[in-house]
């Protein structure tokens, strides 16, 4: 749902550290360049319901590009998610559980981070070459590509959920950890489900980036990625995961990818009520689409 500046009444919400993020209710509390052993520091936002209270316990809702997710004013391309308006309004209507998102903002390492590492290592000299080229031409590396999916993954699970559940008033268990991302922070969300079923109970996967680079001619890295999934999913019947995809821009490359993957998750055992894959005719490459459809993976998720 697009914000109706004619409708919704924008507040501004000053964090701990000075900055100021407006969101449409709720408020945001900032981490400033969170620390940890694994991975260099980066601001992480909390964004907390409009009910917040000591009195209750809330589900975790983990999400990449952090600085995407509320505030259109302060991104690069003026685009959000609109996550608080979407949260709110599925709230009020009853159809999710009470929940806090915790966003993780990106880094100048976005594509290391995200690129799941055991497919990638699992590719031979040839096709790492190829890769590094394709990512060089993209101007997505500097040099050549070194994954820090599984750091980035033990930030998460070893240093930022235990600080959240010591700060903030959270239900701990998997069956209200979740986890979800777009594009390349799909990759990183099916990776960890599958390293870290134990924890994260469900994983949406928005417009997965399938190819791992910019083109699909001879590239390697999907075959890695199925290879993957055969020998990683988890138990069908202790973890949920949905996709989507949409049919324009960069999304034309999915579709055909997806449906192997669709099959592998068949094979698996995963059935409707612990998967989903959706397809969104037209829907292009961009916050502003995840933002139209936003409610789906949302209810997937959250539901009650």
């Amino acid at each position: 749902m697009r914000k109706n500046i004619l409708m919704v009444v924008i507040f501004s919400v000053v964090t701990s550290f000075g900055q100021e993020i407006k969101v449409s209710s709720g408020k945001v509390e900032r981490l400033k360049d969170f620390k940890s052993k694994y991975v260099p520091p980066r601001n992480v936002d909390i964004w907390l319901p409009e009910k917040y209270s000591k009195n209750n316990s809330y589900a975790v809702l983990y999400m990449h590009d952090g600085q995407m997710l509320f505030d259109d004013t302060n991104t690069w391309n003026r685009q959000e998610w609109g996550v608080d308006e979407t949260i709110t309004n599925l709230l009020n209507e009853g159809v999710i559980k009470d929940v806090i998102v915790v966003g993780i903002w990106n880094t100048k390492n976005r594509h290391a981070e995200y690129f799941p590492q055991k497919p990638f290592e699992s590719l031979s000299i040839e096709a790492l070459e190829m890769i590094n080229q394709n990512l060089k031409e993209a101007n997505r590396v500097d040099t050549e590509l070194q994954p820090l999916s599984d750091n980035y993954l033990k930030f998460i699970v070893n240093e930022l959920k235990p600080y959240i559940d010591s700060k903030f008033y959270t239900l701990k268990d998997k069956e209200n950890t979740f986890i979800a991302g777009s594009s390349m922070g799909g990759l990183i969300s099916m990776y960890a489900l599958c390293e870290y079923p134990e924890v994260f109970g469900a994983a949406a996967c928005i417009s997965t980036h399938w190819p791992g680079i910019f083109s699909i001619e001879n590239n390697p890295i999907p075959g890695a990625f199925y290879d993957y999934l055969n020998n990683n999913l988890p138990d069908p019947s202790q973890n949920r995961i949905y996709f989507d995809y949409g049919t324009a821009t960069l999304d034309e490359l999915y579709p055909p990818l997806q449906k192997i993957v669709d099959d592998i998750m068949e094979s698996k055992g995963f059935s409707f009520e612990n998967w989903n894959t959706a397809e969104f005719e037209g829907a292009d490459h961009s916050e502003n689409a995840w933002r139209e459809r936003l409610r789906y993976p949302l209810t997937f998720l959250l539901r009650k």
